[in-house]
């Protein structure tokens, strides 16, 4: 799945790399136990993440004792260096890895109080990109003021190493593939799409493939916290990252210092229950979007809010045959599996249901697909010049390694659909079919589900919002039950994450953690 932040605010975060409708994929598309039925063993359900030795191994002292080097970046106020880390922390003296950090520095007033790392979600999201973009100048001035504003692109990720898979010309053909095959000459051209993927990116990142799982990369952020010469790691991550950030916290709980886990993931689930869950969890935004829309003069799907579903429905099954002009320079058209992801793009955010209704309107009205394209690319992050950034390769990256795949053949898929399409007959299909992806990565997965716990770790801040559709909110919960030291803030609310959208309960609380160290009483909502 993807669980980044909304990419209509400030290209923060995202959900499943798959095809056409990867969303639920770019969060944690692979991630089930082995077992073909896709669910995980009571023992591996039950394991707790180990943490790791308090001593740093001689081998890895010259990693946690290098001095980053700083430089202008061109972006005004912000500094970047490289900073390396084994590429494999069991064989630390097979080669390096380099990876891309930045920071603004703190700008007063007040005591400097050390570094804030940030990580926006994905996987695969840039962190330094999005320290520039938006939480390096967007953040609340008195966390600014008090802390160097700090981010490292996880390995694979943007400027560290990253995966490369398809050009662009090929990703353009993958993310119009039909992920609602109707036979088995669709269901052949699927599988075909994800292989040839997956051996695109065995083929062109080699290196780095079996080295990007999250629990290397909460390594790497330790290897940084030391680098800043910060004694303990503050941190705030959304999305998948707040996966990365608890993968932290498992790992050192002594080195815990102030952590926001905004827009939470339960790492002890397997892939198959991710998936359905975030099924689950676009067909409660999409709920909330239908109530809206039905309540506007401009709605092209009725004034019925229990027919906007059957609507949308079928307006997807017409463009599965009938793909609609969109005056793309690349000659792309609107298909089913384009608009779909242009559909639960805006379900991030419901600043986004405005811009949704106007570009339906123009598809079913006028027959011009131009405004959903326009969502798609922003979720896939497609450039005007028809580039794409390297969130999906990423993101399946380190998906299909942290966990095994959700089902292993299109057989399973179809023993699935029944259940998929329950949480969601809007989406629930294309979903399903969408968590088939990791069934033909070309390296095997070296993760499973588990419980973190972080025995010993000062308090933790796990956000979690009530409708929230990438990370449904009982993820949030399951996570705070998890943490031995977690605090659980609940936002009652739309859209993905809480931290900056506008609540001043949750702004405010999250601030008084970060400035002062005292973290919300337990059971706290805010909306």
């Amino acid at each position: 799945m993807h669980t980044r932040r909304s990419p209509h605010r400030s290209r923060k975060a995202r959900t499943v790399g798959a095809a056409a409708v990867s969303l639920a994929a770019l969060l944690m598309s692979g991630c089930s136990t082995g077992s073909s039925a896709g669910s995980a063993s009571p023992a591996a359900a039950e394991a707790a993440l180990t943490p790791l030795p308090s001593t740093t191994p001689a081998a890895l002292t010259p990693y946690y004792g290098q001095k980053l080097s700083w430089r202008d970046c061109g972006v005004p106020g912000f500094q970047c260096a490289t900073m390396k880390a084994p590429l494999d922390y069991a064989k630390p003296g097979d080669g390096d890895i380099k990876l891309a950090v930045a920071r603004k520095k703190a700008t007063g007033p007040g005591k400097r109080i050390g570094s804030l790392l940030v990580n926006p979600g994905g996987p695969g999201g840039s962190a330094v990109g999005y320290l520039q973009q938006y939480a390096g100048i967007g953040y609340p001035a008195e966390v600014r003021a008090r802390y160097d504003m700090v981010a490292v692109d996880p390995r694979g990720v943007a400027r560290s190493e990253p995966v490369k898979c398809l050009d662009g010309r090929d990703m353009d053909a993958y993310t119009q593939t039909d992920v609602t095959p109707d036979d088995q000459r669709e269901t052949d051209g699927l599988v075909d799409a994800y292989q040839e993927f997956a051996e695109s990116c065995g083929a062109r990142s080699t290196k780095v493939l079996r080295h990007v799982s999250t629990v290397e990369a909460a390594r790497d952020m330790d290897v940084l916290r030391a680098a800043l010469g910060d004694r303990k790691l503050t941190y705030v991550g959304a999305s998948y990252g707040t996966f990365l950030g608890a993968t932290y916290a498992g790992l050192f709980p002594t080195r815990v210092g102030r952590l926001v886990l905004d827009g939470a993931l339960d790492p002890s689930l397997p892939a198959r229950r991710l998936n359905l869950d975030q099924t689950a969890g676009f067909e409660t935004a999409f709920r909330s979007f239908s109530e809206d829309c039905a309540r506007q003069k401009d709605c092209p799907l009725g004034t019925d809010p229990a027919k906007i579903g059957p609507n949308l429905k079928a307006f997807f099954d017409r463009l599965d045959t009938r793909p609609l002009p969109t005056g793309d320079a690349d000659g792309r058209r609107l298909t089913e599996s384009l608009a779909t992801t242009g559909v639960i793009a805006a379900m991030y955010d419901e600043s986004a249901w405005e811009q949704l209704r106007e570009a339906l309107t123009t598809a079913m009205r006028q027959n011009d697909g131009a405004g959903l394209l326009v969502l798609s690319d922003s979720y896939y992050e497609r450039d005007a010049d028809g580039g794409y950034s390297n969130l999906m390769p990423a993101n399946a990256a380190v998906n299909c390694l942290d966990l095994p795949p959700a089902f292993n053949g299109p057989d399973e898929v179809r023993r699935a659909l029944p259940e998929f399409e329950k949480a969601s007959p809007v989406f629930g299909e294309g979903l399903a079919w969408s968590s088939l992806n990791c069934a033909y990565w070309p390296v095997a997965p070296s993760g499973e589900p588990h419980r973190i716990e972080a025995k010993g770790a000062a308090p933790i801040v796990v956000v979690g919002t009530t409708r929230d559709p990438a990370t449904p909110y009982r993820w949030a919960q399951s996570l705070s039950r998890q943490l031995a030291s977690a605090r659980l803030l609940t936002y009652e609310g739309d859209g993905h994450t809480a931290y900056g959208r506008g609540s001043t309960c949750i702004d405010s609380t999250i601030n008084t953690y970060l400035l002062k160290g005292t973290a919300p009483a337990e059971g706290k909502r805010c909306s």
